[in-house]
């Protein structure tokens, strides 16, 4: 998404809602059209395939359509006239290749643009599955992205705008990066924004001294937002020790956050091992959206 100056366009073009059909995948379009109504984007309702064998050999011939096709046509157009209403155009795509690649080419085509996705808790097996495909996804675009986890609540017309935004940083480029955005969407939904910051247990060598380290992460963690920005934000500033997962999880719940806002590090590659990062572990547990914003 472009930077104007210090800010980022949040004037966007349109919103892309990627679908399995899958249960857990419905509240993220609910999220969606709240989204495109909101910032009056248009709405286009995406969902990306692979032809079977049996399709591939129907399509052989060029002038024929496989049933395959005819069937995801069918339930991709009556996903978006469901979620389609007066103020909204929803504009049903289907697309052929894997996800990770032609969606963000998608949204590349209405930018500015934000990527709406789904994921669930299923069995292990299964989160991992659906959890690899979403990851990729985020971390392939170059567009903000909004994950909804299994745990958060159904959309309803008193989700937008946001009153309280979670920004956590570790102080990496890309989580100073994701501060631009952070603050510009509070303005953008007149929220208030907590600003978290975890120590790593063990970190901290003389926990006697934590006090004054507190102020140093403080004063560091105030430096991230705009002086002009806290007129509007009321910032709170948060230094907590222990587990990252752990501590934003609980001040989700404990300050009533609506929307965390993370920063990941561009990856040319995920293997099996890290396709369940960090980030998207909170992602899966969190009880509210998380935007990410890579860098």
């Amino acid at each position: 998404m472009p930077v104007i100056g210090d800010k980022p366009d949040l004037n966007l073009t349109a919103v892309v809602y990627a679908t399995d059909f899958s249960l857990g995948a419905q509240n993220a379009g609910l999220y969606a059209s709240h989204l495109a109504a909101y910032f009056s984007a248009k709405l286009i309702v995406t969902h990306a395939f692979t032809l079977s064998q049996a399709a591939l050999e129907v399509e052989i011939d060029s002038l024929l359509v496989s049933q395959q096709r005819k069937d995801l046509d069918t339930l991709l157009t009556a996903k978006a006239a469901q979620l389609a209403g007066q103020s909204i155009e929803a504009i049903p795509i289907l697309l052929e290749g894997d996800p990770k690649d032609v969606i963000p080419e998608l949204a590349d085509q209405y930018q500015p643009a934000i990527v709406v996705l789904g994921t669930h808790g299923g069995g292990r097996f299964e989160r991992g599955v659906i959890g690899s495909t979403a990851e990729r996804i985020l971390r392939s675009t170059c567009w903000p992205s909004l994950t909804v986890g299994p745990k958060v609540k159904p959309a309803s017309s008193k989700t937008l705008p946001f009153e309280r935004i979670l920004f956590a940083t570790d102080f990496s480029e890309a989580a100073v990066h994701a501060a631009l955005y952070a603050v510009n969407l509070a303005e953008t939904f007149g929220a208030k924004l907590d600003v978290l910051n975890v120590v790593q247990e063990g970190a901290v060598e003389h926990p006697e001294r934590f006090s004054d380290l507190q102020k140093t992460f403080y004063s560091a963690l105030d430096r991230l937002v705009p002086e002009q920005a806290k007129e509007f934000c009321d910032p709170r500033t948060f230094v907590e020790v222990g587990n990252a997962h752990e501590q934003i999880l609980e001040h989700i719940v404990e300050r009533s956050i609506d929307l965390l806002v993370l920063g990941i590090r561009k990856s040319s590659h995920l293997s099996v091992e890290t396709r369940m990062s960090r980030a998207f572990q909170i992602i899966v547990h969190a009880q509210c959206p998380v935007l990410t914003i890579q860098h």
